[in-house]
Order: structure tokens, then sequence, then C-alpha cells
């Protein structure tokens, strides 16, 4: 008789944990509290470390459909516009990792998910149905759901997110920290903007205390723009995506160069839905697989590891998650228990390294002072051997060897 997973939350991390799931040879329910599978945000930068495990779910298809692949990586100076150094991605991060760079859009990236796990016959979704709590007894986990309803299976995978009421649960009552950075996103349609303000790379901008990045999605189509400054966060933070200012964040660019200024200004003329705001939180580094699984139940995603976006692998370090998961799942000589032991010791140390890594580069992008001038000069001397970054795109993420 197969085995049944429950899974807590609909988001990318969700999905991904459906579907590896389901192709261990496990049922799998998930239950999202929503009344309809969405995905708010704009843009997504996945590495080769993230594509890979979608061409390994046969995904690459539908992912050359919605992405855009950017042959290039520069990194300029927010203040004086200068190019301090440049990456090559497209055909060179194949030739390296395996695997191109993408840029996504993220509800195209969610969608691409859903799609995969609604073609298996062995998900059952379950829409405006939260997991509340959960009662793991003698080998089996029962949980309750928003509805009143008691559901029974083999083991719980907790990817209902940062407020994961999982986690909560699992690990106790711990809000997440609140950085005191602010995420300004905006995405355009490159058609609407000045040639000179389209863009087929990644560009990221470093000023002191913010910086921006912007880049292609929807296979270059659109442009996604992101601005981060460091200030004090909205009180409602679990209500967490606000209409935001224009001007406010203009003035926060004051004494940035005017091709910055002109790029933020170009969201404004280009119409459409303008600036949205993110208070940015997370969690301190986890600190050991216990903190990703105990018994029957598991983390992942951001319930586990919530992560500054300074290493552009918050989605990417999920769907790594949910791939060992599929692999630790498939052990079908081990317990269920040791299965999700296994999961957890395979993923901690490394989703760890990239939350520490994350902290430390937004303190590099958003230097001031003596700092900021070694940052600037170790780019224009080192170049790509500063950006690149092997460990991580190459790392197979499937065990502690990988760091």
């Amino acid at each position: 008789m197969k085995k049944q997973v429950l899974v807590a939350g609909g988001g990318i991390g969700g999905l991904a944990a459906a579907l590896g799931a389901s192709r261990a040879g496990w049922d799998v329910r998930l239950f999202e509290r929503a009344p309809a599978f969405s995905e708010v945000g704009a843009g997504v930068q996945i590495g080769p470390n993230v594509v890979r495990r979608l061409q390994a779910w046969g995904l690459q298809q539908p992912l050359q459909a919605v992405a855009a692949f950017p042959s290039r990586l520069q990194v300029r100076n927010a203040v004086t516009g200068r190019e301090l150094a440049a990456l090559s991605l497209g055909a060179t991060a194949v030739e390296r990792y395996g695997a191109a760079y993408a840029t996504i859009h993220r509800a195209d990236l969610h969608g691409v998910l859903l799609t995969a796990v609604t073609e298996s016959t062995d998900v059952q979704l379950n829409l405006e149905q939260a997991i509340e709590r959960f009662m793991p007894d003698d080998g089996v986990v029962t949980v309750r759901t928003s509805r009143g309803k008691e559901v029974e299976g083999d083991a719980l995978i907790g990817a209902d997110g940062l407020w994961s009421r999982t986690r909560t649960q699992l690990l106790g009552a711990v809000a997440p920290r609140v950085t005191g950075h602010l995420a300004y996103r905006a995405l355009v349609p490159q058609q609407a903007l000045p040639g000179a303000l389209r863009t087929a790379q990644v560009t990221a901008w470093l000023g002191p205390r913010l910086h921006a990045v912007q880049y292609p999605v929807r296979r270059g189509e659109w442009q996604n723009l992101v601005v981060i400054v460091q200030g004090p966060a909205p009180q409602d933070l679990e209500n967490w995506d606000h209409g935001a200012n224009a001007a406010d964040l203009e003035h926060a660019l004051q004494g940035t160069c005017t091709a910055l200024q002109d790029v933020v200004r170009s969201v404004s003329a280009a119409g459409g839905p303008g600036w949205r705001l993110w208070p940015l939180c997370d969690r301190p580094p986890v600190r050991s697989a216990d903190e990703m699984a105990r018994g029957l139940v598991a983390l992942l995603g951001d319930a586990a590891h919530p992560m500054r976006p300074y290493l552009a692998q918050g989605a990417g370090m999920a769907i790594e998650d949910a791939a060992e998961l599929q692999r630790a799942l498939s052990m079908h000589d081990l317990d269920v228990q040791l299965r999700l032991r296994r999961y957890a010791l395979n993923r901690w140390q490394r989703n760890a390294r990239v939350q520490a890594r994350s902290i430390r580069n937004g303190r590099i992008f958003h230097a001031t002072g003596p700092v900021r001038w070694g940052r600037d000069a170790a780019l224009r001397l080192l170049g790509e051997r500063v950006l690149d970054v092997p460990w991580l795109y190459r790392g197979d993420g499937s065990s502690a060897s990988s760091l």
C-alpha cells in the first residue's frame, strides 16, 4: 500500500514538495489556505543549481516557454554609474554547470510547478483549507484543517512559508526577525520603456545602504526591478505586500546616478501597477538537522530557512529541498522517520551556508565608507572570480560534502 504525505502550503515550496513526493511514489494531499492557487511577487533568479532540478523533473520545456536566459550579469556603482565587474552567463553557465541561469516571474515558476503537480494522479489539491495543527501518534501523523477535518498521513511536510504554523508547533513560537530592509518591486513591459532602458541582462547597482537589481522575465518581454533600501518596516508584517509610494523611493535614491534614477522613474512613466513594497524578514541560519525535521514532520523552504535575497536563492533552496525530499522518500527500506532525518541531515548545512552568505552579501552590497571603496576595488580587480559562485551552482545539495 502506498504511503501518504500531507503537505501544508501551496506556494512554490509546497508545490515542489508535492511534486518531489509524488515522483518518489507517494500519494500526496496538499492543503492551501487561499481559495485559488496563485503567487504574488515579481521576478525570481534561478541559478544552474535550480535549473538542473527542474530539468530532472522534465520541466525544461515549460521553463523555456516562460523564462528569460540572460547572457550576462553586470555590477555597477549606484553613485557613479560605473561598471565594476561582469560575469558571463548563458552558454558559459551551461558549459560550467550543466544548466543555464534563468530569470522568471514568480507566478510563472509557480505555474510551471502547478501544471506538473496537477498532471499527477497521485496528488490531491485542497483549496481554502489550511493545516492548523498536527498530532503525531504511533507511526502516523494526524492533522486538523481549518475546516475542522482530521486527515491521517504517514508524514507531514510544512512548506507553509515565513509564518509557518507547522514550524510554530514543531519548534516553538519564535517570530521571524525584521531585517530593517525594505524591497520595492515593480514589473514593466519592455516595449513601454525607451530603448536605452530595456535590458536583456542582469544588472546590480550597489550603493550606500541600498542596492537595485533589474533583469528580464517572461521570455524577455517584461523587466523586473527591485530596489532594496534600509528603513523601518510597516507594523503589520504578516500583511506584507503594501502599495508603495514612488516618491518615497525616489527620495531614498537621492545621490545615486542619473542612469539608475532614470530606470526607477521609468516605472511610473510606463504606467501599470507601479511599485509594491515588501519589508524583508528572515531567521538565523539553520543550526542543526533538528530544525528541519523531527519525527514524522519536516520543514521545507521558507518554513525552514527564510533568507535574505542577496544570493537570489530563496526559491532555489526550496526546490533543492524538494529534490532531496524526493530522494529521501524513495528510500523504501527505511522507516519514514529515518527518511525525513536523512532529508534534514543532507540539507541543513547547505541551507545554513546560503543563509549566512546572503546576510554577508547584504552587508557588502550596502556598504559605506572604506568598506565600499574596498568592495569596488576588489570587483574591478577580480571581476568574475568574485561574482561566480561555484560551490553554490555546482553543489548537488544532497550532502554536506557538497558545501
